[in-house]
């Protein structure tokens, strides 16, 4: 930590720094330069409070040097972390696309879909049986039972299941259902009791991005899963609002490459939450992929004009068939598969 003194600080006021560095258990050095004085913060800096130092007479800027996410950080982890899914990796040289309906709406649309998932060669699968929507009257999922639906879909085919939670209250019955991936979505990213309930729990979590949240606090979200002993954190990075109109979101693929500098965790992609309209995801789909998203987790429907909801974004079939085939060449490209 460096503590950076205004131009005319007296010695009092440095010394009330080196006296406060002292009470956090820090040594201090001071640097008297020309223009400015600086000290320097030796020693464990977490243990400091910057707002406290920075409200002292004299003090102008106070700059960590080190990340406030630890866990999360490519420092604590320098290699690629791999998470297991059943078996299947996710991280390191395997792109996993991750595809299924919005919503789980009967039986029959749910077979349909895991047929269409595992014929594309999609090694997971996704679905919401509880919904978070703008509107309280529109299909809010069907909770409990959708969870059984997905679940005997996918075991047709040994497809895990990906599926987002909403309530810290129902993360044991997410985990007697045999949920394989938690997902926690955009209006929970910063619920923080709710994502120190998913670290209390071995189960992999995808973490998708606030729709205004910055890098930084999306990182120091995963911190929170992270510092509770759950370190299977996937980033899903969704968009993020702007004053754009005419698509739902503004895909930010900076952040594919940020976070492979910030972090050793996964990063995947949900092109269809960014674009809102299903001509958008291929383009979406193969720009992440080529900046190195790990993964995609990408809207099907087995009809997509009879969904219930997110119509507009889903993919046919046919439409993941063909996306799957233009990605596997993008992926042997940059030196991975698919």
């Amino acid at each position: 930590m460096i503590i950076i003194m205004h131009s005319e600080v007296t010695d009092a006021e440095i010394s009330a720094v080196t006296r406060r560095l002292a009470d956090f258990g820090l040594d201090h050095n001071v640097s008297r330069g020309i223009e400015r004085t600086v000290i320097g913060a030796i020693g464990d800096e977490g243990r400091a409070d910057k707002e406290a130092l920075q409200a002292l007479p004299g003090v102008e800027d106070v700059i960590r040097v080190m990340k406030p996410y630890k866990i999360v950080a490519r420092s604590y982890h320098k290699s690629d972390t791999v998470i297991d899914i059943g078996g299947i990796p996710l991280g390191g040289r395997t792109i996993q696309v991750i595809a299924g309906p919005c919503s789980v709406e009967t039986q029959p649309q749910m077979d349909a879909a895991a047929d269409a998932v595992a014929a594309a060669g999609c090694r997971l699968m996704r679905g919401g049986a509880f919904k978070p929507r703008t509107s309280p009257y529109t299909f809010q999922g069907k909770g409990v039972e959708g969870l059984t639906l997905f679940r005997q879909a996918a075991d047709r085919h040994q497809l895990p299941v990906v599926t987002e939670l909403m309530d810290a209250r129902m993360l044991d019955t997410f985990l007697e259902q045999g949920v394989d991936v938690i997902q926690i979505g955009t209006r929970n990213m910063q619920n923080f009791e709710l994502l120190k309930a998913v670290g209390e729990v071995r189960k992999p979590v995808i973490l998708k991005r606030g729709m205004s949240a910055t890098i930084s606090e999306w990182l120091m979200a995963a911190e929170y899963i992270a510092a509770g002993g759950n370190h299977d954190i996937i980033f899903c990075e969704r968009g993020v609002r702007s004053f754009e109109t005419y698509y739902r979101n503004m895909l930010d693929v900076t952040a594919i490459p940020v976070l492979k500098r910030e972090t050793h965790l996964p990063v995947i992609v949900d092109p269809s939450h960014a674009g809102g309209k299903a001509w958008m995801v291929p383009a979406l789909a193969r720009a992440a992929v080529a900046a190195g998203a790990d993964g995609l987790l990408v809207e099907m429907h087995p009809t997509p004009c009879e969904a219930w909801c997110d119509a507009d974004q889903a993919l046919a079939p046919e439409e993941l068939n063909a996306l799957m085939a233009e990605l596997r060449g993008i992926a042997g490209a940059i030196g991975r598969d698919l």
